[in-house]
């Protein structure tokens, strides 16, 4: 969902680095951006150097164009010596294992995102397809979700056999300073983003993103799940990072003003919420997911969109269920329906 982005959030570096090459942001820090082939048409990566090493946080989508930028960009340049994925989704990890590989590096994830890349990978869609059927999604939508097929295993050629395990607290060292892992959840099982208090900078990963509130989705995995909540939980710590720190978010650019834009955020899902409420209190009658997409998206979703929306829309109404605002009800062939409490 589109959020409103704060006014007095603070962008340093106004200009991206052009696909295939690097901006340097801090000491050590560079900025590389790739491709996305959908309508968010970009992804943010970053390099950590020191003399001796140069870590890779997050790789890109595993097609053939971002890899040729890879195949660019890394000629004749000193070799990784690791990799870090700060979550699972193919923007991200995409080529994670391919230069792992390549390179003879570790890979490290959290054991939450490790295990859900492997899941993802191996995984049909008919699980998702059953549960969008259940939430009112049309026939048609539902046989062209099932006819797209595993999308993940074509943006993640290969996922990691092995990887080091990282956890919330845990210190990295990289770029001449140490970096915090921060792991957030409700856009995906474990994120883990990295911050560097002596440099004042913040690898946000998806948790925090200038223009745009991240997707949180339920998963076939926990249909009644609340990510939403543990999204919003996760924005505590991120909130408390000093005013001055650089932000480096994987989708815009890098900002300041952390807290600022947690505000907005949490402004963005309480007001989506209420009017989420509302609309089913004004229904008189039970609501599925698919008959909210209108509330919570307003504008044309094509059908890569529409997925997601789709489990954004069940996020939101499991929140107001478990928090007794709604009522939810499965009918004896599994639909899944919602009323107002009120």
């Amino acid at each position: 969902m589109n959020a409103p982005h704060a006014p007095a959030l603070e962008y340093p570096f106004p200009t991206p680095p052009a696909p295939g090459t690097t901006l340097t942001v801090a000491p050590g820090v560079e900025w590389l951006r790739m491709p996305l082939p959908f309508a968010l048409d970009h992804v943010n990566l970053w390099r950590l150097s020191t003399a001796h090493s140069r870590v890779l946080v997050d790789t890109g989508y595993g097609d053939a164009p971002t890899r040729a930028l890879w195949d660019a960009l890394l000629a004749g340049a000193p070799a990784p010596t690791g990799v870090i994925c700060t979550h699972y989704h193919p923007d991200h990890a995409g080529n994670a294992a391919w230069l792992a590989t390549r390179f003879g590096v570790p890979v490290r994830m959290t054991l939450g995102e490790w295990l859900t890349a492997q899941r993802f990978h191996a995984a049909s869609v008919d699980g998702l397809a059953a549960l969008f059927a259940a939430h009112g999604l049309a026939p048609a939508h539902v046989a062209a979700l099932v006819e797209r097929g595993n999308r993940y295993r074509s943006a993640v050629p290969e996922v990691p056999a092995t990887f080091m395990r990282i956890i919330d607290g845990d210190d990295i060292e990289a770029a001449g300073t140490r970096w915090r892992v921060l792991v957030g959840h409700g856009h995906s099982p474990e994120h883990a983003a990295l911050h560097a208090a002596e440099s004042g900078l913040l690898i946000a990963g998806d948790m925090l993103l200038p223009r745009i509130s991240t997707n949180v989705s339920i998963s076939a995995a926990e249909p009644d799940g609340d990510p939403l909540a543990r999204f919003l939980a996760s924005l505590d710590a991120l909130e408390a990072l000093p005013a001055g720190t650089l932000v480096l978010p994987s989708h815009g650019l890098p900002f300041r003003g952390a807290a600022l834009r947690v505000a907005a955020l949490r402004a963005h899902h309480a007001a989506r919420l209420a009017e989420l409420a509302d609309h089913v209190r004004a229904m008189h009658g039970p609501v599925a997911a698919a008959d909210v997409l209108g509330v919570l998206f307003k504008r044309t979703l094509d059908l890569q969109q529409q997925y997601f929306a789709m489990g954004e829309a069940i996020a939101h109404l499991n929140y107001l269920w478990h928090r007794g605002a709604l009522h939810r009800h499965v009918d004896a062939e599994g639909q899944i329906r919602f009323t107002s409490a009120a």
